[in-house]
């Protein structure tokens, strides 16, 4: 993985609203947000917690934009980010809250918090089902970024981005026997297919156009489906 930066600045143990409160943690879960302002960046969101106009008690551990990320809260100890009270089971005492910002490039925002997720989860052992939404907690529409009219489009990708990630650089490991196989249609080369088991596995665009068919594919319900001239 691509380390990105990474700076600590915690803010200080008497910072108003009670917004460090020291209750120690023991994490289980991330917790992902958007900052809801498109125009901070992740030293913005450090500085606004110590800023005497701030009166909201809400809290956060990391802020993430394009230059990389800033610990603002010890990951030992708990901030109120999840909006689901102050229990020993709430998301704001289980949970590490990840800020991601929304100003500048929110492309590379997002890679470096795929990075930084990843490097998180990877670190502790976990896998993503580890992480969870500000929604997940309290219902509320956040990463709102990532909601897509209640569809979530952009939590599923970035999700799998960061499963991606993890998997970077594994190999494969397998025992099954896999030999290529020579395929002719109407006794013409086709592209070769594969024996795995016993069982031939041919590339299903390729033959079917050489038999004068068509395919289409739905990503969606995983269905390829070909169609012969006599059908049509």
């Amino acid at each position: 993985m691509a380390a990105i930066r990474y700076i600590t600045n915690h803010i200080p143990k008497d910072t108003p609203q009670n917004r460090r409160p020291e209750y120690r943690m023991a994490p289980t879960t991330l917790t992902i947000h958007n900052t809801g302002n498109p125009t901070s960046s992740a030293a913005g969101e450090r500085n606004w917690l110590t800023n005497p106009a701030n009166l909201r008690q809400a809290s956060f551990h990391i802020a993430v934009d394009e230059l990389g990320a800033i610990e603002c809260i010890p990951l030992n100890e708990n901030a109120w980010h999840a909006g689901d009270g102050s229990g020993v089971n709430s998301g704001n005492r289980t949970s590490i809250g990840v800020e991601i910002c929304e100003s500048g490039n929110y492309a590379k925002t997002l890679d470096n918090a795929v990075e930084l997720i990843a490097q998180m989860l990877k670190d502790r052992g976990w896998g993503v089902d580890r992480l969870r939404r500000h929604f997940d907690w309290s219902g509320k529409i956040c990463p709102r970024l990532m909601y897509d009219d209640g569809k979530w489009t952009g939590w599923h990708t970035f999700k799998a981005r960061v499963a991606a990630k993890l998997n970077e650089g594994k190999a494969e490991v397998s025992d099954m026997k896999i030999d290529k196989a020579n395929v002719k249609v109407n006794g013409k080369d086709a592209k070769d297919g594969v024996i795995i088991d016993g069982s031939v596995y041919v590339p299903l665009r390729d033959i079917s156009e050489r038999i004068g068919a068509t395919i289409t594919w739905d990503n969606k319900a995983k269905l390829a489906t070909i169609t012969t001239k006599e059908a049509k």
